[in-house]
C-alpha cells in the first residue's frame, strides 16, 4: 500500500511540460483556459510549454490558431479546427485533420487571439520551424526571424545550428546568429566579436544591422553633454543644423520659448479688440509692423526681444550644447560598429566596381556577337550592309518558331542555334547573290539598297509575326543570376552569351587561320586580283563570307532574344552599335572587333553608372566619344597592315 501511495503521489507531481508529451489535445487541455481567452500578459508561459512539447502537430496548430481558425466545443472543452457553415461549425481534428462532426454555433466558442498574441504565436512558431525536417520550412523560419528579430529567439536559433545538416542553411543560421548577437547579446565582448564577424562581408542585412547600432538621436543639453550619453558628434547651429532646427530642439526640451510669428500676433490682437482699441492702442494706428508689435507687447506685458519680434533670440543658444547621441549606450560597441561599417563600405566600393565590370563585359559580349559578322563582311567585301540588324532579327524569330515546334526549352535552344545560323546564312547568301554582287565597289548604292532591304524585311516580319513582341523563353537552367555577393551578380543568360561570344571568337579565328576557306578569305581581302590569278574565285569567297557573317548575326539574334524583346525593329537597335564597334576596333579585324566591343560596352556602362536615370544620354555621349576617338585613331584600335589582314 505504501508503494502504491508513493506511485500515485509521483504522478500528481509531474510538471505540465512533461504531461505534454502525450497527444496534442492533451497538451492543449493543460492550458485550455489561457488558450481559449489569451492575452499578452498570460500567454507567453503557455507558448513556452507548447514549444517544449515538440509535438509534430503543434506547428500546424499554432498556424491555424494565429489565423483564428480554432474553436472550442463548450460541452467538453476540446479544441478543433472549425469552419463556419451557417449556424453550425464543421469540426476537424487537430491531431490528424480528419472530420470530427458538426457542432452548433451556440455550443461552440471561437478562439480569437488579438494582434499582440498573434505576434507571440508567430515567434513560438519560428522556434518549431527552425528545426523542421523540411529545409524549405527552415528557410522560411529564418526569413521570418530576419524580418522580426527578437532577443527571445537568439537562444533557440543557436540551439538549432548544432543539429543543422544542410551546409547552406547552417551558414544562413550562423549569419543570422551574428546579426542577432550584435543587437541582443548581453555581453559587450560577445557583441563586438559578432560585429567583427559581420565586418568580413558586404551583405545588405549585415550593413543594416550595423547601421541600426549606429542610429543617433539629436539631443540638446543645458550645459555639456550628459555623462551617460554615448556622444556621436557635437553639433554647431548654422553648420551641422540650421538655426531654426536648433531652436526647435530648445523649445521641445523646454529650454526656450517658441518665437511669436506675425500670424500668431495678429490673431491675438484681433481677439483682444474692444471697441476701437487694443490694449489702449487705437486700431486705426496699427498700420505698421512696428505698431502691431508694440501693441502686442502692451497686450501681453512682454518685453520686446533685442533680436526683434518674430526672430529667434540668439541669447537662447548661450550655455547649451547640441549633439547627436547613439541610441546604443555602450561606446565600445558603437566604435566597433563604426569601424566595421567603414571597412564594409570601402570593400563594397570594390565589389560595385567588379559588378560594373561584369555588366560592361556582358554588354561587350552582346556587341561582339552582333558586330563580328559585320566585321567579316565589311572587312572582306567592303560592303556597308545596313540590313545586318535584320539578320539578327531573323535569328530571333527563327528561335521563336523552333520553340513553337519544340516545347522543351532546352532542346529547342539546342536546335535553334544551328537553325538560326542556317536560316540567316541562307538569307545573307540570297542577298549577296541578288543584290550585293551587282553593287560591289559602289558604296553609296550599296548603302541605300541594303537600307531599303532592311525596311522591307522589317515589314515582312510584321506581316508574318505581327507588331507585338513575341517571347523567346530561356530554359530553367538559365533562369536567375549568379550571385557572388550582395553587390556582385550577373544573370545566367548573360554568362551564357559571354561563353557563346568566346566560342564564336575561337571559331572565327580557327576558320581564318587554320582552314582553306580562311586562307582564301585572307588572300581575297589582301589582293583580289592576285588571288583570282591563283585560281581563287573572289565572287564565291564573297558569297561564303557574307553567308558566314549573316549566320553569326542569326546566332546573335537567338542569344539577344533570350533577354530582350523579339520584335521586327530589334535589329535596328544594334546596327549603330555594331558599326561603331567595327570602326573603333579596326575594320575587318576580329581581335579589333573584340577590343572595340570591350571599349564601347565599358564606356557605355561607365556613363550609365554616372548618370543611371538617363540611358539616352549614355548613347549620345558614346557616339560623341566614338567621333572623337576616330579623329585621333582613324584606323581603329587594331589597324591593319596593308589593305587588310585578319
Amino acid at each position: 500500500m505504501r508503494l502504491i501511495f508513493v506511485f500515485v503521489l509521483s504522478l500528481t507531481m509531474v510538471s505540465p511540460a512533461t504531461a505534454q508529451t502525450g497527444t496534442l489535445q492533451e497538451a492543449l487541455q493543460v492550458h485550455a483556459e489561457d488558450i481559449a481567452s489569451p492575452s499578452r500578459r498570460t500567454i507567453q508561459p503557455v507558448l513556452d510549454d507548447l514549444a517544449a512539447s515538440q509535438l509534430p502537430g503543434m506547428p500546424r496548430f499554432l498556424e491555424r490558431w494565429a489565423a483564428r481558425e480554432v474553436v472550442q466545443r463548450d460541452a467538453d472543452g476540446l479544441f478543433f479546427y472549425g469552419e463556419r457553415d451557417g449556424d453550425d461549425y464543421i469540426l476537424t481534428s487537430i491531431e490528424d485533420e480528419t472530420e470530427a462532426g458538426i457542432s452548433p454555433r451556440g455550443g461552440t466558442s471561437e478562439v480569437r487571439p488579438n494582434a499582440g498574441v498573434r505576434r507571440l504565436i508567430g515567434t513560438a512558431l519560428v522556434q518549431f520551424r527552425l528545426n523542421d525536417p523540411d529545409p524549405a520550412l527552415r528557410r522560411k523560419a529564418l526569413s521570418s526571424l530576419a524580418r522580426s528579430p527578437s532577443a527571445e529567439l537568439l537562444a533557440p536559433l543557436r540551439a538549432s545550428i548544432e543539429g543543422e545538416t544542410d551546409a547552406e542553411i547552417a551558414a544562413l543560421k550562423s549569419a543570422l546568429d551574428n546579426r542577432l548577437t550584435t543587437r541582443f547579446a548581453e555581453d559587450p565582448a560577445e557583441r563586438i566579436a559578432a560585429i567583427e564577424a559581420l565586418s568580413q562581408g558586404v551583405a545588405i542585412a549585415d550593413r543594416a544591422t550595423l547601421a541600426q547600432i549606429l542610429t543617433v538621436r539629436r539631443t540638446v543639453s543645458d550645459g555639456p553633454p550628459l555623462e551617460e550619453d554615448n556622444v556621436a558628434k557635437i553639433l554647431q547651429p548654422g553648420d551641422d543644423l540650421t538655426v531654426a532646427e536648433a531652436h526647435a530642439l530648445l523649445v521641445e526640451a523646454e529650454l526656450a520659448e517658441a518665437p511669436v510669428d506675425a500670424q500668431t500676433r495678429d490673431t491675438a490682437l484681433i481677439a483682444a479688440i474692444e471697441g476701437d482699441q487694443v490694449a489702449g492702442t487705437p486700431v486705426a494706428t496699427l498700420d505698421t509692423e512696428a505698431a502691431r508689435w508694440n501693441a502686442y507687447a502692451a497686450l501681453t506685458s512682454a518685453t520686446v526681444p533685442k533680436d526683434g519680434w518674430g526672430e529667434i533670440p540668439m541669447a537662447d543658444f548661450e550655455g547649451v550644447t547640441f549633439y547627436d547621441r547613439y541610441t546604443e549606450p555602450d561606446a565600445a560597441v558603437t566604435d566597433a560598429a563604426s569601424a566595421a561599417l567603414a571597412g564594409m563600405e570601402a570593400r563594397l566600393t570594390g565589389h560595385k566596381a567588379v559588378d560594373l565590370g561584369l555588366d560592361a563585359l556582358s554588354l561587350a559580349s552582346i556587341y561582339f556577337l552582333a558586330a563580328i559578322g559585320l566585321a567579316v563582311t565589311f572587312g572582306v567585301m567592303g560592303v556597308i550592309n545596313m540590313a545586318h540588324g535584320e539578320f539578327i532579327m531573323i535569328g530571333s524569330y527563327t528561335g521563336y518558331v523552333v520553340q513553337l515546334l519544340i516545347p522543351d526549352y532546352t532542346l529547342s535552344l539546342i536546335v535553334a542555334l544551328p537553325m538560326a545560323f542556317l536560316v540567316a546564312a541562307a538569307a545573307g547568301i540570297a542577298l549577296e547573290r541578288m543584290v550585293i554582287r551587282y553593287l560591289m565597289h559602289r558604296p553609296l548604292e550599296t548603302l541605300l539598297a541594303t537600307f531599303g532591304i532592311s525596311v522591307a524585311l522589317q515589314q515582312i516580319a510584321k506581316n508574318v509575326f505581327g507588331t507585338q513582341a513575341v517571347p523567346l523563353t530561356s530554359p530553367d537552367w538559365l533562369a536567375g543570376s549568379w550571385i557572388i555577393s550582395d553587390a556582385i551578380g550577373i544573370s545566367w543568360i548573360r554568362v551564357a552569351i559571354f561563353v557563346l561570344a568566346l566560342a564564336f571568337l575561337a571559331l572565327i579565328v580557327f576558320i581564318l587561320r587554320r582552314t582553306r576557306l580562311g586562307l582564301e578569305v585572307r588572300a581575297v581581302t589582301q589582293n583580289p586580283g592576285m588571288a583570282a590569278s591563283m585560281g581563287i574565285d573572289p565572287g564565291r569567297i564573297g558569297m561564303l563570307t557574307f553567308g558566314l557573317g549573316s549566320g553569326i548575326a542569326g546566332v546573335a539574334g537567338v542569344a539577344i532574344g533570350l533577354y530582350a524583346q523579339v520584335t521586327s525593329e530589334m535589329g535596328a537597335a544594334y546596327i549603330v552599335q555594331s558599326f561603331m564597334t567595327v570602326v573603333v576596333g579596326g575594320v575587318g579585324s576580329v581581335f579589333g572587333t573584340l577590343a572595340g566591343a570591350g571599349m564601347i560596352g565599358g564606356f557605355q556602362k561607365g556613363i550609365e553608372w554616372l548618370n543611371p536615370t538617363n540611358t539616352l544620354a549614355a548613347q549620345t555621349y558614346m557616339i560623341l566619344f566614338v567621333i572623337a576617338f576616330i579623329q585621333f585613331r582613324p584606323r581603329g584600335i587594331v589597324p591593319q597592315k596593308g589593305r587588310f589582314a585578319p
